[in-house]
């Protein structure tokens, strides 16, 4: 009996002896090496985001970000734009979404806005994957409606093997179109806005040579649902969407306003890519204050991704009420 106690003694020991010799070890041993973490991924989830309205079904569809010197190209009537950014916590350049907005209607796939494509440098041109990991496909697009021929919002219609929707009907005001698809007009313009008219041709005339370039009268109702309403001074043809549905209202507004921390603070605040500055401070005014009104949903394509909210009235400015995040659509 004492001897098998020996023994089950001398084996505690022995066990207790090979424990402590390994955790010798494994302090001995770099702590990188055995609880290495993770490589940073530093991405973010696939660019889309999903509302209803009535009966169409409304997805966001992120292009990306780009960096907008707003201490340059912001117009403010006081100094008080840096005060404004550092009271959201923002700097100069501004991180800038950029995005497009897919509407469902049941009958007609359409897409408002196509980002930049290739135009404006690799930080851009993630829409046409947006739109794919949001379950489209591009062919599946039936009309492409435009605010205006900027190069972040026509450069998508272009993919590296040619047009990016085989399939689809592009539609634009007749001013943006006459104006931008004019080489008189960019042989007359400053060598700074040249490559704005450069991008607009290239990203349009391969539609318009096909037949399938639509420039529109202000005011059409282009398809059941949705009308185009002139919203000029940002370009010469600058167009709001008005997508309607069972009642709901959602107004596509454009570059109307690029950074919310200054110009919904005050909006008369213009942007150097303002064709028209003055005109442009008085549409934003007028949508803004019809919209908060009548508490309608807006879709901003330069606010911060999904860039959908409403708007509030604050003394002479306004509030931006993002939507809340939803997975129960309805």
């Amino acid at each position: 009996m004492s001897s098998a106690l020996f023994s089950l003694r001398a084996a505690a020991g022995a066990l207790a002896s090979t424990a402590i010799a390994l955790a010798a070890l494994g302090a001995a041993v770099t702590p990188s090496a055995t609880r290495a973490a993770a490589p940073m991924v530093k991405t973010q989830a696939p660019g889309f985001y999903r509302v209803m309205l009535g009966a169409f079904e409304v997805t966001a569809l992120s292009d990306g970000t780009v960096d907008l010197p707003a201490d340059t190209l912001l117009h403010p009537p006081s100094g008080t734009m840096a005060s404004r950014l550092a009271a959201a916590h923002l700097k100069s350049p501004v991180e800038t979404s950029v995005t497009g907005f897919l509407v469902n209607t049941g009958d007609k796939l359409v897409l408002v806005d196509t980002g930049a494509g290739a135009l404006f440098g690799p930080t851009l041109g993630k829409l046409t994957a947006s739109l794919r990991a949001a379950g489209y496909q591009p062919e599946q697009v039936d009309e492409v409606l435009l605010t205006h021929a900027h190069p972040d919002h026509v450069g998508g219609l272009m993919a590296p093997g040619g047009v990016a929707f085989p399939n689809a009907t592009v539609r634009l005001d007749e001013a943006d179109a006459q104006y931008w698809l004019s080489a008189a007009k960019m042989e007359a313009a400053p060598a700074q806005a040249k490559g704005f008219f450069q991008g607009a041709m290239a990203s349009l005339n391969p539609y318009a040579e096909a037949g399938r370039l639509k420039p529109f009268a202000a005011g059409t109702e282009l398809l059941p649902g949705i009308r185009a309403i002139a919203a000029r001074g940002h370009s010469a043809g600058h167009t709001v969407y008005a997508v309607e549905s069972q009642g709901q209202r959602l107004l596509l507004i454009g570059d109307l306003i690029h950074v919310g921390a200054v110009q919904l603070d005050d909006p008369r605040v213009t942007i150097a890519y303002d064709s028209d500055e003055a005109a442009a401070a008085a549409t934003r005014r007028q949508v803004f204050a019809q919209a908060a009104a009548q508490n309608t949903l807006i879709g901003a394509p330069h606010l911060p991704f999904p860039g959908l909210g409403h708007l509030r009235r604050a003394g002479a400015g306004y509030r931006w009420l993002p939507v809340d995040y939803t997975t129960q659509l309805k």
